[in-house]
């Protein structure tokens, strides 16, 4: 059984889309879920699924090691950052190299870097009068969205499309292939 261990700072929506994906496959259990954020609705959600959550404080994250102790009781397979905002620690990365990984809403290297999540990269998108879009599925390495690409997702963005329209395209393209390529990523 693969194990999993999901990063999250917000709604969650990506963090129950896994949990229920592979709760159905039966291969790969998502063990932990941990936030930044102790109003984080990803932890109502953890609540209503039965999966443990907890929310961690940024000394406990990048200047101790308890979130990494955490990981290292867990030894997980793979460690998916799903909407998670704080830069990773480059000695929780050295611990498990290769083994997380992020999903960014536009197609990296566009509107990536610090900063750049959620509204912030859709209105960046609309005012560029870009003609596309999409998701990037990386590698965490130390610095912000330069990982390496795992994969990438299109859609198309149209002259009259808002920043909230862009949002549910790239929500779309998310629910339908990060589970996917996590899947993949795993049994490859």
């Amino acid at each position: 059984m693969k194990r999993l261990v999901i990063f999250a700072s917000g709604s969650g929506s990506n963090a129950e889309n896994l949990i229920n994906f592979f709760q159905k496959r039966g291969n790969v259990s998502v063990i932990q879920v941990l936030t930044n954020n102790p109003r984080a609705k990803v932890l109502d959600r953890c609540k209503k699924l039965k999966i443990s959550a907890l929310s961690f404080n940024k000394i406990a994250f990048s200047e101790t090691e308890d979130v990494l102790n955490i990981l290292k009781t867990i030894e997980p397979d793979l460690i998916i950052l799903a909407g998670f905002l704080w830069k990773f620690p480059e000695f929780i990365l050295n611990h498990f190299p290769n083994r997380v990984i992020n999903i960014h809403p536009s197609l990296l290297p566009k509107y990536g870097g610090k900063g750049m999540y959620g509204k912030h990269v859709h209105e960046a998108v609309v005012n560029k009068k870009e003609s596309e879009t999409g998701i990037t599925i990386h590698y965490v390495n130390a610095q912000y969205d330069e990982g390496a690409i795992i994969f990438q997702a299109k859609c198309a963005v149209l002259a009259s499309d808002s920043a909230e329209d862009v949002a549910k395209k790239i929500h779309k393209l998310e629910m339908e292939h990060f589970p996917i390529v996590v899947d993949r990523l795993l049994t490859s």
